[in-house]
C-alpha cells in the first residue's frame, strides 16, 4: 500500500468501523446481553487489525497476538486494544518501517493500541523480571502471522513458569490494590476493575487458575472441585452486573472511564433502567446493586483463593491442635471437624466467630471452614436468630477483644446483615449528604472500630480523656451495640434516630440486657447527633446553653457514653471532618456539662463570671501585667461578654487591649488556636453596620474559612469581634507569616472604608453539583425572645459566607455569634441575630427570601 492508499483505506475504515461500533452499541442497549457484546467487539476488532495486517503483506515474517482483556476475547468500549508482535529474530530496518506503518494506521482507524514487540528470548526475560508481563502472557491468542511463534511462546513460558513465586506475587499484588483503592473517594467513586470486588478479583483467580493448570473457566473449576455450582453460577451473576456496569459506564463516558465516578452515576444509572424514587435516586439503586456484586466477588474469592492456594501448599506438614470438638488449629487457620458442622448445628456458624475472636493467633478460617460456613448461611432464619444460645454467642462476642475484626469477618461473609436483617438493608446505601465518604454498614463499622480503638491501650496517647473514660465505663459494650445501631435506619424515610430506637429498642429486648443498659442504648441512638448539634451551632461558653445541654443529659454516665458516641461517630464520616478544633469543643462541652451535673443541675451566671475572671487576671498576671490593667477594658464590658468569651480568650483580649481600648483605629490581633488548628484573630473598632460583613469579605477572597464568629459591642460602642479561621488547603506559607498577613491586610481594608465585595462563585464541588442541596434558611426568636436565632443549610461554595453577611448588612440584622460548621460540600451554619431595623413579619419574610435567593447563586 502507497501512503495515499494508506489514507484512503483509513478514512474508509475509520467510517465502518465506528458505524458497527455504534450498531454493536444499539444491539446492547435492545438486549443487554454483556457477554455477548464483549466477544463480539472483540471479534469486530479482530477482523480489522486481520485486515490491515494482510494489506501490509506482513504475513509469516512475525505473529500477531492478542494478550491482556483483549486476549480473553473481552474488549470494553473504550478499552486499549493489547498487541503482541512476536519476531523470530531482531527485525531488520524494512520491517522495521513496515510495522510502524501498521500501527500507525491501527491508531489513524480509531484503535486505542498498546503493542510490544518482542522476540521469545525478551517475552521470558520481561516475564522473569515483570509480573505484570507474566500475567499478560497468560491470555494470548493468535490473530495472525507465524503460528510456529505462538507456540513456541506458550511453551516455553509454561516450562519456566513457577506456579508458587506467581500465585504469591498475585495475592500480594491484590492486598497492595486493595489497600491503595479502599478510601473515601474509592468508596463512592469505585473503581469497576481495580477496587475490592472489582473485576480484577475475578481476573486474579483465573490467572491462577491457568498459572497452575486447573483450566480457564468457572466451568472447568468446578469439574476440578474447586468451585461448587452455586457459586459458579453467583460468579458469574456478579460477573455479569460488573460488566454490564463497565459497559455502560464506557458508552456514557465515550472514553476509557473504569470509574463509576459522579459526574456519571446518574445517567449511568438511566441508561441501565434503574428509575427515580420519592426515597432514594436511580443512581442510588444502581449502587447498591454494584456492591452487592462486589461483595459476592469477595466473598467468593475469599473462598477461592485459599482452597487454589491450598492445593500448591498441600506438601507442608499439617499442624492440627484441637480447639474443641468441632473446631481445631491447623497452619495458624480454624479447622472443621468434618464438612456438615454447619449443617447439623448452624449455631456453629457464631461459635466459629467467636473462636476467631478469642485466638488472635489465629490468621483465617481454613478453605474447607469457609466453604462450609458461606454453604451454611442459609440457615441464619428466625429460627436461628430467636435460639436464645445464639442471641448469648453474638452478645458475647461485644464483651471481648477483637471485636472490629469479627464484626468485619461477619459482614464480608454475609453473617452480620442475616442475623441482624435491619443492617442487612444498610449494606451498599451511599450517603449523598456531601460529608460521610462511605456506605451506611462501613460508616457504622469505623464508629465500632472507632469506640474499640478509645479501649485499646497502643492508642492511649491519640485521646487521652476518651481512652480514661471508656476504660472506666462499666460494660463498655453497651457503647459497641449503640455505634452498632446508632444508623442502622438510614435511608427508610423520616428521622433516622428516631426509627433506629426501634430496632435497639428490639435488640435489647431479645438478647436479653438490663433495663439500665436498655434504656442507654436506645438513648444513645436516639440523640446521637445531639452533642455534636449543640458544640457546633450554639454557644458552649455560655451557662444556659450548657444547663439546657445538662438536661437533656441527664447524668455522668450518659454523658460520657454520648461524648465517646460522637467523636467516633464524626471520625468515621470522613478523613478530612475532624479536627483539633472540633475536637475541643466536644471536650469543653464535655467539661461544662459535668461540672453542672455535679453541682445538682444549678448555674449562677454570676459565679460563672466571677470564677472567669479571677482566671484570667491570673493567666494576666503570668504574663506580666500589672495588677488591674485588664480594668480599662473590662469596665466596657458587660456580662453577655464575659458568659460567651472562655478564660484563656478573655485574658488575650485584655492583654491585647488593655491600653487601645479608644483607638480611633482598627486593631487586628491574631494568634494560633489553642487547637493547633487554624487561627483566632481579634478585631477591635468602632462599630458600623457593615462591620462583620466586609471581615467575611476580607476572608472570602484570601480564601480563609471562618468556624467560629463571636460579635460584641461595648458600652462605648466599639466592635470587639473575634473570629476562628483555617487556612486554605496545601497553603505554602508558615503560621508567622499568615498572622502577620491577616493583622496588616485587614487592618488596612479596615481604616480605608472599603465597601464589601463579594466574591464570586468559583468552582462548584463535583459532589454538589450532582447531588445538590435545596437551601434551607429557618429564622425564629430565641428562647428569651431577645435575638433571632438564623439557621442556614446549604451547599459550600465559594463566597458563600460573604453573601450571607451581606444580605443581613442590607436588611440590617446586626450578628452577635456565628457558628460556621463546613461538613465536607455541605454547610450548617447558626447565627445569633439582633433586628436593628425592627423586627415586623413583613421585614422577617423579606430577610428570609433574600437569603434564600443568595444561597441560589
Amino acid at each position: 500500500m502507497q501512503p495515499c492508499d494508506d489514507f484512503l483505506a483509513c478514512q474508509t475504515w475509520r467510517r465502518e468501523l465506528q458505524t458497527e461500533r455504534q450498531s454493536l452499541a444499539q444491539r446492547y442497549r435492545h438486549d443487554g446481553r454483556a457477554r455477548d457484546y464483549l466477544n463480539r467487539h472483540s471479534l469486530l476488532i479482530d477482523g480489522y487489525i486481520r485486515t490491515i495486517w494482510d494489506a501490509l503483506a506482513l504475513e509469516q515474517q512475525a505473529s500477531l497476538l492478542a494478550v491482556g482483556g483483549y486476549g480473553r476475547g473481552q474488549l470494553f468500549p473504550c478499552s486499549d486494544i493489547d498487541l503482541l508482535i512476536l519476531l523470530p529474530a531482531a527485525p531488520d530496518a524494512l520491517l522495521t518501517d513496515t510495522l510502524t506503518r501498521f500501527v500507525g494506521l491501527l491508531w489513524d482507524i480509531g484503535l486505542e493500541v498498546g503493542h510490544s514487540v518482542r522476540t521469545v528470548a525478551e517475552c521470558l526475560s520481561e516475564s522473569q523480571a515483570d509480573l505484570t508481563v507474566e500475567t499478560t502472557l497468560l491470555e494470548n491468542r493468535l490473530l495472525c502471522g507465524n503460528p510456529v511463534l505462538f507456540t513456541e511462546l506458550n511453551q516455553a513460558t509454561a516450562r519456566v513458569r513457577d506456579p508458587l513465586r506467581f500465585l504469591e506475587g498475585k495475592l500480594i499484588e491484590q492486598t497492595q490494590r486493595h489497600n491503595r483503592l479502599f478510601s473515601g473517594t474509592s468508596n463512592l467513586e469505585p473503581n469497576l476493575k481495580d477496587s475490592p470486588g472489582g473485576l480484577r478479583d475475578l481476573h486474579t483467580i483465573i490467572w491462577l487458575a491457568r498459572a497452575i493448570g486447573l483450566g480457564s473457566s468457572w466451568d472447568m473449576l468446578v469439574q476440578k472441585d474447586i468451585l461448587t455450582p452455586t457459586e459458579a453460577r453467583m460468579l458469574r451473576i456478579s460477573e455479569r452486573q460488573l460488566e454490564k456496569l463497565r459497559i455502560e459506564l464506557h458508552l456514557q463516558a465515550k472514553r476509557r472511564e473504569d470509574r463509576l465516578i459522579f459526574d456519571l452515576q446518574q445517567q449511568t444509572a438511566l441508561a441501565m433502567g434503574y428509575a427515580d424514587a420519592p426515597q432514594r435516586r436511580a443512581s442510588e439503586e444502581m449502587m447498591q446493586a454494584y456492591y452487592k456484586a462486589s461483595r459476592m466477588v469477595s466473598q467468593l474469592s475469599g473462598i477461592l483463593l485459599p482452597n487454589i492456594r491450598a492445593l500448591l501448599f498441600c506438601p507442608l506438614p499439617r499442624v492440627t491442635i484441637d480447639i474443641d470438638s468441632r473446631f481445631y488449629r491447623v497452619n495458624d487457620m480454624l479447622g472443621i471437624h468434618g464438612n456438615d458442622v454447619f449443617e447439623d448445628d448452624p449455631g456453629a456458624i457464631l461459635e466459629a466467630f467467636l473462636h476467631m475472636q478469642r485466638h488472635p493467633e489465629l490468621t483465617g478460617m481454613a478453605p474447607r471452614t469457609l466453604r462450609a460456613l458461606w454453604r451454611a448461611r442459609r440457615h441464619i432464619n428466625e429460627r436461628f436468630r430467636r435460639n436464645r444460645h445464639n442471641r448469648a454467642l453474638f452478645l458475647q462476642m461485644f464483651r471481648e477483644n477483637g471485636l472490629t475484626h469479627t464484626l468485619r469477618r461477619m459482614n464480608l461473609y454475609g453473617v452480620l446483615g442475616k442475623y441482624l436483617p435491619a443492617f442487612g438493608r444498610i449494606i451498599g446505601r451511599m450517603q449523598h449528604d456531601l460529608f460521610h465518604v462511605y456506605t451506611v454498614e462501613e460508616h457504622i463499622l469505623m464508629v465500632v472500630r472507632n469506640l474499640r480503638r478509645f479501649a485499646v491501650p497502643a492508642f492511649n496517647h491519640e485521646y487521652p480523656l476518651l481512652s480514661r473514660l471508656i476504660t472506666s465505663f462499666e460494660r463498655p459494650e453497651v457503647l459497641y451495640i449503640a455505634g452498632l445501631f446508632h444508623d442502622i435506619a438510614k435511608g427508610r424515610g423520616g428521622d433516622h434516630s428516631q426509627l433506629g430506637t426501634v430496632d435497639a429498642a428490639e435488640f435489647c429486648q431479645t438478647h436479653g440486657l438490663s433495663f439500665e443498659d436498655r434504656e442507654l442504648i436506645v438513648w444513645l441512638v436516639r440523640e446521637h447527633l445531639s452533642m455534636s448539634t449543640v458544640a457546633q451551632k450554639q454557644d458552649i461558653y455560655d451557662p444556659e446553653t450548657v444547663l439546657h445541654f445538662a438536661e437533656t443529659v441527664g447524668n455522668p454516665r450518659r454523658l460520657a457514653a454520648l461524648y465517646l458516641l460522637t467523636v467516633a461517630d464524626i471520625r468515621g464520616t470522613s478523613p478530612k471532618i475532624w479536627n483539633g478544633w472540633k475536637a475541643k469543643l466536644l471536650e469543653d462541652l464535655y467539661h461544662a456539662t459535668l461540672r453542672v451535673l455535679e453541682s445538682g443541675g444549678e448555674v449562677d451566671c454570676q459565679s460563672v463570671i466571677s470564677e472567669r475572671q479571677a482566671q484570667a487576671r491570673a493567666e494576666l498576671r503570668l504574663n506580666a501585667l500589672p495588677e488591674g490593667v485588664e480594668m480599662r477594658l473590662w469596665q466596657q464590658l458587660d456580662t453577655v461578654y464575659f458568659l460567651r468569651h472562655d478564660v484563656r480568650t478573655i485574658a488575650w483580649h485584655a492583654r491585647v487591649l488593655n491600653r487601645l481600648v479608644d483607638s480611633p483605629t482598627p486593631i487586628v490581633k491574631a494568634r494560633m488556636s489553642e487547637s493547633r488548628e487554624g487561627i483566632e484573630v481579634l478585631v477591635y473598632t468602632p462599630d458600623q453596620s457593615t462591620l462583620f460583613s466586609r471581615i467575611c469579605a476580607f476572608f472570602g477572597r484570601t480564601h480563609y474559612s471562618i468556624a467560629d464568629a463571636r460579635v460584641h459591642t461595648t458600652r462605648h460602642g466599639y466592635a470587639l469581634d473575634t473570629f476562628h479561621v483555617f487556612i486554605p488547603e496545601h497553603h505554602a506559607d508558615d503560621y508567622r507569616a499568615m498572622i502577620n498577613f491577616i493583622e496588616f491586610e485587614l487592618a488596612q481594608r479596615l481604616l480605608s472604608g472599603e465597601t464589601a465585595a463579594v466574591t464570586k462563585s468559583g468552582r462548584i464541588d463535583r459532589h454538589l453539583k450532582h447531588f445538590p442541596i435545596q437551601p434551607q434558611v429557618s429564622l425564629h426568636p430565641d428562647d428569651k425572645a431577645l435575638y433571632y436565632v438564623l439557621s442556614i443549610v446549604a451547599g459550600d461554595r465559594p463566597g458563600l459566607l460573604a453573601r450571607i453577611s451581606q444580605v443581613l448588612a442590607e436588611h440590617r440584622f446586626g450578628v452577635h455569634s456565628a457558628k460556621i460548621m463546613t461538613l465536607g460540600s455541605r454547610v450548617e451554619d447558626s447565627f445569633l441575630l439582633s433586628a436593628d431595623g425592627g423586627s415586623d413579619d413583613k421585614s422577617l419574610l423579606a430577610l428570609e427570601s433574600a437569603l434564600t435567593q443568595a444561597l441560589q447563586l
